[in-house]
């Protein structure tokens, strides 16, 4: 490799490092901020990026979609602020999208995108990937990551000023990505736990639960990001069963329930307290809501041990597939319902079935409950 690489490459690891750090009042509001979320619904425009064999269905639409859905359901979630980097079809530059995320002082930003294969449609799943240099685990598994940098990265070449953009960076020269072992992320270590979150809801509440890991790669979206972040491949647009997943209304909701579950634990535990669901907020004539019927509490106020796995404002039925059988214990205080489940007046028994519903709620806690009201028990 040339001296002139060389130096080319470092001054650019110092311009990314220098711009992924947030200007000073960069995104301040009035009173207390919010925690922000920027999803970024990947390609756009005249960059469909993925195409299906069909001709017709791109990656770009699926990617919006499920954005959508995931901003929706993280809306709900108290004092949150969710932000797209587009809700249409638009083109955006790769350094514009990171750029949206810091001037609004994100605290999480998640980049949706579709993978695709090649040759052949055995490959299946979604993966999640942080921002480093590609790790060598194995030839098939860094010629597969390195293949996907390739193909995210080269949307940089529709940017009609690129060269100058990414000081001649090359998304298909192995050497350009040398930069990227010169650059040190001070978010990875969140950014590896959120990506951890993301697969374990993923095969929990997805319609595609197969999981083909998590990486550090060079993704030139994730540079500029001063913030936690991932890059998020939901599924093979060239795969039958993920095309189907990914193409239905339901799999797609499905999809964007396993980031938004992954987004409620990573949240919970940054912030060392349970999420609290707000009422979701009427949109033109609804009919009116079913009437709050909470699960009885007995007669006896015997105090009672159990664990609390959501306080929403929205009426959730017994029978809700969320309770995973469960049937739970409703304790309104004023528009939320705080809803507990394993519920026993023997602790020991309590704390027993704890154990397990950690495995569906990784973000629950115990409670005791006296005279029809809750407190945390320590």
């Amino acid at each position: 490799m040339s001296i002139f690489k060389i130096l080319l490459y470092t001054s650019m690891a110092a311009a990314l490092t220098a711009i992924a750090v947030p200007c000073p009042g960069a995104g301040k509001e009035s009173g207390p901020k919010p925690w922000t979320v920027v999803i970024d619904p990947g390609h756009g425009d005249h960059d469909p990026g993925c195409v299906a064999s069909d001709g017709k269905t791109f990656e770009k639409d699926i990617a919006l979609d499920v954005a959508k859905r995931l901003g929706e359901k993280i809306e709900r979630i108290k004092g949150t602020k969710v932000v797209l980097t587009r809700t249409d079809d638009t083109f955006l530059a790769l350094s514009k999208r990171s750029d949206i995320a810091n001037s609004n002082n994100a605290d999480l930003f998640i980049s949706v995108h579709v993978n695709a294969q090649d040759k052949g449609s055995a490959a299946t799943g979604f993966s999640i990937h942080c921002l480093g240099p590609s790790s060598r685990k194995g030839r098939d598994t860094f010629n597969e990551n390195f293949n996907i940098c390739k193909r995210e990265n080269a949307v940089i070449s529709l940017e009609s000023d690129y060269k100058t953009s990414y000081q001649g960076f090359d998304p298909n020269d192995p050497a350009s990505y040398m930069i990227f072992s010169l650059m040190q992320n001070s978010n990875l270590s969140l950014s590896l736990q959120f990506a951890d979150d993301v697969d374990t809801a993923m095969r929990k509440y997805s319609s595609i639960t197969t999981s083909r890991g998590i990486s550090q790669d060079p993704f030139l979206v994730l540079v500029r990001a001063s913030m936690p972040a991932v890059l998020f491949e939901m599924g093979f647009i060239t795969n039958s069963k993920d095309f189907e997943a990914m193409t239905s209304e339901e799999g797609r909701d499905k999809i964007a329930e396993g980031l938004y579950q992954a987004v409620r634990v990573y949240k919970a535990r940054t912030d060392g307290e349970a999420v609290v669901e707000e009422k979701p907020k009427p949109e033109g004539q609804q009919k009116p809501e079913e009437p709050v019927q909470a699960v009885a509490l007995p007669a006896a106020s015997a105090v009672r041990y159990g664990t609390q796995v959501i306080a929403t404002g929205k009426y959730m039925a017994p029978k809700d597939e969320f309770f995973h059988g469960y049937v739970p214990v409703d304790v309104p205080r004023g528009e939320l319902h705080r809803y507990i489940i394993g519920v026993s007046e023997d602790l020991s028994k309590a704390r027993e079935e704890n154990k397990k519903i950690k495995s569906f709620f990784p973000d629950s806690y115990m409670v005791i409950i006296e005279d029809g009201k809750t407190s945390l028990l320590k």
